[in-house]
C-alpha cells in the first residue's frame, strides 16, 4: 500500500493581471497578504524578487524566483519573518493550488 503525504497549504493567493499575488495567509493569523514585486531590486543583488505585505502586520518577508531541478519550470520559494506568524522563520514554495484554476495558488510549507 503506497501511503501519500498531504502538504498543509499554509495560505491561498491568486496571481494579478501584473504578475503579483494577493490573497489570504492562514497560520492562525487569517491575513491577507499581496505578494509585490521588489522594485528597488538591483541585478544580480541577494534582494528577493518579491516582498510580502499584510495590511495588518505590515513587511512579511520576501520571495526569490528559483528554478525546479528536475521539471525546469520556474516558482517563487518564500520566506515568512513575524512574531505575530510563529518565533522561527517559516518557508514556502508558491505552487498550484489542488482543483484550482489557473493564477490561483497555494503556500506550500517547505521544511528547508
Amino acid at each position: 500500500m503506497e501511503t501519500k503525504i498531504m502538504a498543509q497549504a499554509l495560505g491561498y493567493v491568486t496571481q494579478t493581471e501584473n504578475g503579483e499575488y494577493e490573497g489570504t495567509l492562514a497560520m492562525g493569523v487569517n491575513a491577507r497578504i499581496r505578494i509585490a514585486r521588489n522594485a528597488a531590486k538591483e541585478p544580480g543583488s541577494k534582494q528577493p524578487d518579491f516582498r510580502i505585505f499584510s495590511p495588518q502586520f505590515g513587511e512579511l518577508g520576501g520571495g526569490w524566483t528559483r528554478t525546479g531541478k528536475t521539471s525546469g519550470r520556474e516558482y517563487v520559494s518564500l520566506t515568512l519573518a513575524h512574531p505575530m506568524i510563529s518565533t522561527r522563520r517559516v518557508y514556502a514554495n508558491l505552487g498550484p493550488a489542488s482543483g484550482g484554476q489557473d493564477g490561483e495558488f497555494a503556500l506550500l510549507w517547505n521544511a528547508a
